[in-house]
């Protein structure tokens, strides 16, 4: 007979799976519905860098998205470098949001100034959720 869990670790499974179906969707977004608004928000200088068009860079950032997100779910007992890759995902794709914001365009979900601004201010959060709910911090116990 197994333990049962404890309800901490409930709430970590649930909230992994919300940010992990929370990455599908806007994988599949930016690989079909929203694919050519999201070209807005990628850097000039990030096409330059990478050698691929905008276009090319988010359909990568779409697939990598459905990727880790399936990942999160799918693999639990990866769950602690899922947990660490998704954070630095939300850490790579930041320069981009910084830039629609400074720019002012509009970007699928975020037609307004207020909005662009507050999803800086979420960034964080995602990152702390990506953490927190995955664990890799307590790889070495």
């Amino acid at each position: 007979m197994t333990a049962p869990t404890p309800p901490l670790q409930i709430v970590r499974i649930i909230l992994r799976v919300v940010l992990g179906g929370f990455l599908v969707f806007m994988g599949l977004s930016h690989l079909f519905w929203a694919r050519r608004g999201f070209q807005v928000a990628v850097p000039d200088w990030a096409a330059r860098v990478s050698g691929l068009d905008k276009d090319a860079i988010v359909v990568a950032s779409g697939a990598v998205e459905v990727l880790l997100g399936a990942a999160l779910v799918a693999l639990p007992r990866e769950r602690r470098s899922v947990g660490a890759a998704v954070a630095g995902f939300f850490v790579a794709v930041f320069p981009g949001n910084v830039h629609h914001w400074r720019t002012g365009t509009p970007v699928p979900l975020m037609r307004s100034d207020r909005a662009r601004f507050v999803r800086l201010f979420l960034q964080p959060v995602l990152i702390a959720w990506a953490l927190w709910s995955a664990g890799p911090w307590r790889a070495g116990r």
